[in-house]
């Protein structure tokens, strides 16, 4: 257990910090996933440029690697190219 009160302050705040970062990730995946199962390409489409802003948002605040969100970005805009 902390033995400091500014150490017990700072495992409440990586807790919230946690418990936010992981629902923003889990609502990206859902999104994605929404998008690769999609078959029409006018609906993909518009649900890519959502997608790959959540994607942006959590390459910015470090919750995935810059590199990771580009990987995942280029792999769904490939599936939307791919659509008919």
């Amino acid at each position: 257990m902390a033995n400091h009160k500014s150490s017990e302050k700072r495992i409440r705040g990586s807790a919230a910090k946690q418990e936010r970062n992981k629902y923003h990730a889990k609502t990206t995946r859902n999104a994605m996933k929404e998008l690769r199962a999609s078959k029409n390409k006018a609906e993909a489409s518009k649900l890519y440029s959502s997608v790959a802003s959540m994607l942006d948002k959590l390459a910015k605040k470090n919750v995935i690697h810059k590199k990771k969100a580009s990987n995942l970005k280029s792999s769904l805009a490939k599936h939307v190219g791919g659509l008919q």
